[in-house]
């Protein structure tokens, strides 16, 4: 599907600083018409070839330029449960990155420069949401330990109880990317989102971005959800145990109920940077504007700093001879 404005006839697309449908032809607001298409190998507006990925639900005509969703790729099975529309559009996510590396002086001279930039892309990266109810029993012995002295005699009491914790702890929407492209390590560093703001998926707010759908279906992944589950009931479990020297385990016993799963698109700048024949991938999260990503080292840079500092180094020593000369 395209979405054309009525007005004109251009292309509209989703603008996160309006949170509207803009028409950057005409500058109209929510003036558009769908204009159903379901060719993965034409264009709907220009009748031009396109190239399509495995996974590709949105993509841009390369001839004309228009953002088309694939409508076969966010219908029936593939329909997204819920989306969380871009809030950060480009520029802001620049911002970010410039602010997040900007200062590393060893990067290299091309780095975040304008032409580089251009690659930007934003992209609607699909999650799994889970759902579960977790139920932990907790058994372990803790000890207590008080000190005192006596004249020259120093005591020490320890006192053994037994430890007994029930939890019960409800965890809604654990995410998972379901993206061969995006890391892994590098998707669960862009959380947490504010699930409160995910609404009921509508392909409007894909159009002017790049998509995709879920590469993996949700029984493949839940093994990451509870491994998450897992560890953040530990955690809890951890904070009630307070008031003892030591507790030791002796039996623990989690149990996961899933409640529930919802499939999901989350919002991501994706920022790639070639040097030295090495790809370096940099991510900002469409909402909250975290940056994620490793900056390449300029060894241009790291040899001229040093020489640098060897000079330095050399001046301030034949300054102190002179100085001890004079004298």
């Amino acid at each position: 599907m395209i979405f054309k404005c009525k007005n004109c006839g251009g292309n509209i697309v989703y603008e996160p600083n309006r949170k509207k449908m803009y028409c950057p032809h005409c500058e109209s607001l929510d003036s558009e018409n769908v204009i159903k298409e379901g060719s993965l190998t034409q264009c709907g507006n220009c009748g031009a070839p396109i190239s399509v990925g495995q996974y590709t639900s949105a993509d841009r005509c390369t001839h004309c330029g228009s953002h088309i969703v694939f409508d076969e790729r966010v219908e029936g099975i593939y329909e997204p449960h819920l989306i969380l529309p871009f809030k950060v559009d480009k520029e802001k996510a620049v911002e970010a990155l410039n602010k997040e590396f900007s200062k590393r002086v060893f990067t290299p001279s091309g780095f975040l420069s304008q032409k580089s930039l251009e690659q930007m892309r934003g992209i609607y990266v699909p999650f799994w949401l889970y759902d579960y109810q977790a139920h932990y029993h907790f058994q372990g012995e803790g000890t207590k330990v008080r000190s005192w002295r006596s004249g020259n005699t120093e005591y020490v009491e320890t006192s053994y109880y037994e430890v007994i914790r029930q939890m019960e702890a409800g965890f809604e929407r654990v995410p998972v990317d379901a993206s061969f492209v995006m890391d892994d390590g590098e998707m669960d560093l862009m959380e947490p989102y504010t699930y409160q703001e995910l609404e009921e998926f509508q392909p409007k707010y894909m159009s002017g971005f790049y998509g995709e759908m879920y590469n993996q279906g949700a029984p493949e992944l839940e093994g990451r959800a509870q491994v998450k589950v897992q560890k953040a009931s530990e955690e809890l479990m951890q904070q009630s145990l307070t008031g003892y020297n030591s507790v030791r385990p002796i039996r623990k016993d989690l149990n996961l109920d899933r409640n529930g799963i919802n499939y999901a698109l989350m919002p991501v700048w994706m920022y790639e940077y070639r040097y030295r024949g090495e790809v370096y991938r940099f991510h900002v999260n469409g909402q909250t504007g975290k940056v994620v990503g490793k900056t390449p080292v300029s060894r241009l840079k790291v040899l001229l700093y040093g020489l640098s500092a060897m000079i330095s180094v050399s001046v301030m020593t034949s300054l102190a001879i002179a100085i001890l000369e004079v004298l």
